[in-house]
């Protein structure tokens, strides 16, 4: 098992690094959950990576690992208090733009 692993100058130990990386933190689906206690909100942190809490708005931000999402779902709705969930649509959201209109700021050059 000793031979198993791979030396910190080896060329195997980014590849080891990037799976790591992505097997710590998997595919995760976004929730916005609603409350009306913020003391209570904050014991939310069971249930997935707690990310932001609002105190004024009273949302927080939940990450959940994807393939135990719909029980904890089930177990977020059964909280006194939760008010509603939403589920956030930000891994859907295209992040690679395109640039399809000339930049003109090199034609006003100095």
């Amino acid at each position: 098992m000793m031979d198993e692993v791979a030396e910190p100058g080896s060329a195997a130990a980014p590849e080891e690094q990037d799976n790591s990386i992505a097997g710590k933190f998997g595919e995760r689906t976004g929730y916005i959950v609603w409350y009306s206690d913020w003391k209570a909100a904050r014991g939310l942190d069971k249930y997935g990576t707690l990310h932001y809490l609002s105190r004024k708005m009273h949302y927080a931000v939940l990450y959940v690992d994807s393939s135990v999402s719909e029980e904890t779902l089930r177990n977020l709705q059964r909280l006194p208090y939760v008010k509603k969930i939403e589920r956030s649509y930000r891994n859907e959201i295209k992040t690679e733009y395109e640039r399809n209109v000339p930049d003109k700021t090199r034609f006003y050059g100095l």
